[in-house]
């Protein structure tokens, strides 16, 4: 089963991540199918790509809780 979930990127205490698409038998930091966004919690940084996000949500892929969360603040799900 595929999820939307976060990839950690980064130091040390200075996390950052992307958001991917993958599998959700592999590891965090596995290799992903896609990648989706970025999100760096320290700056509030977000960086989506809408349409991809659109288009892994038709075909059923599962968002994480977190990630449900960016999309929402992002304003792609209700």
């Amino acid at each position: 089963m595929l999820k939307l979930r976060l990839k950690k990127i980064g130091r040390k205490k200075d996390p950052a991540y992307r958001i991917v698409v993958i599998n959700n038998i592999i590891k965090r930091d596995g290799r992903p199918i896609e990648d989706l966004g970025f999100y760096n919690p320290i700056n509030k940084q977000l960086k989506l790509k809408k349409n991809l996000f659109i288009d892994w949500l038709k075909k059923g892929v599962k968002p994480s809780k977190t990630v449900l969360n960016l999309l929402k603040k992002a304003k792609i799900l209700n």
